[in-house]
């Protein structure tokens, strides 16, 4: 069966397929599928009889279909509707399919999250199910019950990884799903395989075997070599290593509406001779300036000086006459009919976020970088603040943002967050949060050396030598406290490079 036939490519070939394996040189194998569109269902039928097969395609939503468990395979390419637009009754009905197996799904969840489960349950004991899914199902947070739900019911789960984008005009990554044995789990490990793309799909290899510690978590561990997670695994173990959360909280920043409107560079206030105590100071959009270790205010005058939004316009309740000229100007030309500004109780007020301690980078060509906010700069949603827990603040301040560019920080960045468009790197706060970092205990413990080299790894960080970066601070924080062997640092320097290089090709490819 096919959940959602579309032109029935899957059925053909699944009919194709079940013609060769059989003895009967005129067998007419019997295929299934379910298709919303009329028209398409139409010709689903037509092309399964002109392959030989027989058609039982019914027109319908997949989602008000009863699961019927008499088939032994369901295949197919679930459909792809992120949450914005999968809404309504859609989203309501597709919600309850998953409630039926026991799932319940995140409101944030994308339709393939319940066709997965869905699916599932037209399953025999014993049945077999193959989807082409996106590759978020390794690493968003709302696929976690799916995750689960696939171990905990599958006697074996397979997936196929892909180096490079196999749909590029789709601008997402995919891999395969293929899970054996409904109703007979729970799996005791995963098999992984990797391809290059679907060209190679014939000539692929026995695999690797690999268990996680929580099938719900992430399986972005999947794809790294055990020789590097282990180590990690025993720095967290030891609490030598601990969540970000430990630190402190990471939170989203100031959404304006328009930040045309909003930020301003200090030569567009003075000539709108705007009043200083209307503006504060701003880290302006984007991140690209953020990759030192200080935003200090000597930085932010300079960026300003530049032509840099280092101000955000925030007028008080009675606003002076040149704010009032500006709100007017706004409102003339549509500013506030933007969504955030047309839900606000006075359009022109941005709802603030405190000044945070660290400033987090959470789109990266290289990797997420943590940089103190000396200047006490206010935080657009291009970044996220971290506020740091008064225990930990001054060390914090000082030493986080260098200790946290070690190897096994850098790799677990990988780990944590999501591969985006043009490989880069995403990391939303909640995975920010479990981002492994080196504990309070250990920076204070290595900070003689932390600071011995700080001035050396700022340098390398502003000739863009990030790697050069990281060989002195893991000799300051983890082979020169020896809770690393030399041997192990260069493992995991491996496996962030191999995961670094998988998300850029495949970033590449999608071009």
């Amino acid at each position: 069966m096919e959940p959602s036939a579309g032109d029935a490519a899957f059925l053909v070939a699944a009919v194709d397929r079940l013609r060769k394996l059989s003895r009967d040189p005129e067998a007419q194998p019997a295929v299934a599928g379910v298709e919303i569109h009329a028209h398409s269902a139409r010709v689903a039928r037509q092309r399964v009889r002109d392959a030989g097969g027989l058609p039982q395609i019914k027109q319908s939503d997949f989602f008000v279909v009863d699961p019927e468990p008499i088939y032994d395979t369901v295949i197919g390419n679930p459909p792809y509707i992120r949450y914005q637009d999968f809404a309504g009754e859609g989203r309501a009905r597709a919600r309850a399919a998953a409630l039926r197996a026991g799932v319940s799904l995140s409101a944030l969840a994308s339709s393939w999250a319940a066709f997965t489960i869905h699916s599932a349950l037209f399953l025999k004991d014993g049945g077999r199910l193959g989807l082409v899914l996106p590759a978020e199902l390794l690493s968003v947070n709302y696929a976690a019950p799916v995750r689960r739900f696939l171990f905990d019911h599958f006697r074996e789960v397979q997936l196929v990884l892909f180096n490079e984008q196999v749909f590029p005009e789709a601008e997402a990554d995919v891999v395969l799903l293929l899970a054996d044995g409904f109703r007979q789990g729970p799996a005791n490990h995963a098999t992984i395989r990797q391809s290059r793309n679907a060209s190679d799909l014939a000539s692929l290899g026995i695999g690797q075997s690999w268990t996680p510690l929580d099938p719900a978590a992430k399986w972005t561990s999947s794809i790294v070599d055990g020789a590097a997670v282990e180590p990690l695994q025993q720095l967290l173990r030891a609490q030598h290593f601990v969540n970000l959360e430990s630190w402190g909280d990471t939170t989203l920043g100031i959404v304006t509406g328009n930040n045309k409107f909003f930020t301003l560079s200090p030569a567009r206030a003075k000539e709108l001779g705007l009043r200083s105590k209307e503006l504060l100071r701003l880290s302006p959009p984007g991140s690209a300036h953020l990759r030192g270790l200080v935003l200090s205010d000597a930085m932010l005058t300079d960026i300003g000086k530049q032509g840099g939004s280092t101000l955000l316009f925030y007028p008080s309740d009675r606003p002076s006459a040149e704010a009032a000229a500006y709100i007017a100007d706004g409102h003339r030309t549509g500013v506030d009919t933007a969504y955030k500004c047309r839900v606000r109780k006075i359009w022109h007020r941005v709802p603030l976020v405190g000044v945070a301690d660290l400033l987090l980078t959470c789109m990266n060509a290289d990797t997420p970088r943590l940089t103190t906010n000396e200047a006490g700069a206010r935080h657009l949603n291009s970044v996220h603040g971290v506020y740091l827990r008064p225990e930990h603040r001054d060390l914090g301040r000082e030493l986080l943002p260098l200790a946290s560019l070690n190897s096994v920080t850098l790799l677990h960045a990988e780990m944590a967050g999501r591969s985006y468009g043009g490989g880069m790197l995403k990391i939303e706060p909640k995975e920010a949060d479990v981002w492994a970092m080196p504990s309070p205990t250990l920076v204070s413990a290595r900070a003689d050396a932390l600071r011995s080299i700080k001035d050396s790894v700022a340098r390398l960080l502003d000739a863009g030598e990030l790697l050069q970066a990281v060989e002195l601070v893991d000799q300051a924080l983890l082979t020169g406290s020896r809770r690393m062997t030399k041997k192990q640092v260069e493992q995991v320097r491996l496996a962030r490079a191999e995961l670094a290089d998988r998300r850029k090709v495949r970033g590449a490819s999608g071009h």
